[in-house]
């Protein structure tokens, strides 16, 4: 296993900033830090201000909360693309409103709602609030029986190549300790160890004026799944199969439980 440590990060302008971030941390963090601490390598590091895009990998139902504070102890806020019918829910559609989070419609195409109610497209909406947002490039819990990423999916990759915001691969191992992929309970003591490795942002400059067909986006996304595979294999100091798993050739269904 890499070497990781106890990060230190001076926190960005917008968490500085009092926000609704302020009341949930203060809500969250204390109950959730009885439970986890953090090891980062001493390279994670995320931009202190202009939008990102955060890519993890995806093994637990609870890795959500673990990747939220964790981008929340490098010093910026943790944002998510939510279902946009979750907005409309009472007291839930406020917060996710007061907390930044981006409603994302999907008509074919994914469309995103500003304050204002116009549509516009969900770079827009980070770039117009220099935002982070945090995208599952595998889009639910991989399949891989040694929890490995699986097959990626394009969302990620799209955004970045259409507009240039710097895509981040970032790998963390522990949460399945946590809670197991598809648990129905957390086992939160004794208190368990997150480990967390923030990778450089993907240089997808070879893809540039290139139109953005079926090809590339899989390229691309490819080269996603490789790097966070391999920040993965350095926490658990251990080598990744040498094909990545396919839920298609195993006659898995991608989304809900297996």
């Amino acid at each position: 296993m890499t070497d990781t440590v106890k990060l230190r990060s001076r926190p960005s302008a917008e968490k500085r900033r009092p926000s609704v971030f302020w009341l949930l941390a203060a809500l969250i963090l204390p109950l959730w830090s009885l439970m986890v601490r953090y090891r980062f390598t001493p390279q994670s590091r995320l931009p202190k201000t202009g939008p990102f895009i955060l890519a993890p990998n995806h093994y637990s139902e609870i890795d959500p909360i673990a990747m939220g504070a964790a981008v929340w102890h490098l010093g910026r806020l943790p944002r998510f693309m939510a279902k946009a019918s979750l907005f409309r829910v009472p007291a839930l559609g406020w917060l996710l409103r007061a907390s930044g989070q981006i409603p994302v419609e999907r008509d074919g195409a994914v469309r995103v709602r500003a304050r204002n109610g116009s549509p516009m497209g969900a770079a827009g909406a980070l770039i117009e609030r220099e935002a982070g947002v945090i995208v599952y490039p595998e889009g639910s819990l991989t399949r891989d029986p040694g929890l490995w990423p699986m097959r990626g999916k394009s969302g990620a990759v799209r955004l970045a190549l259409e507009t240039g915001i710097p895509l981040i691969p970032v790998a963390h191992w522990g949460t399945q300790r946590l809670m197991p992929r598809y648990a129905k309970r957390i086992h939160p003591f004794p208190r368990k160890t997150i480990h967390v490795a923030v990778g450089e942002p993907l240089d997808l400059s070879r893809f540039s004026g290139r139109y953005p067909d079926q090809r590339v986006i899989a390229e691309a996304t490819n080269e996603l799944m490789d790097a966070i595979t391999a920040l993965l294999a350095e926490l658990r100091g251990e080598q990744p199969p040498p094909e990545r798993w396919d839920p298609g050739k195993h006659q898995q269904n991608e989304t809900g439980r297996f």
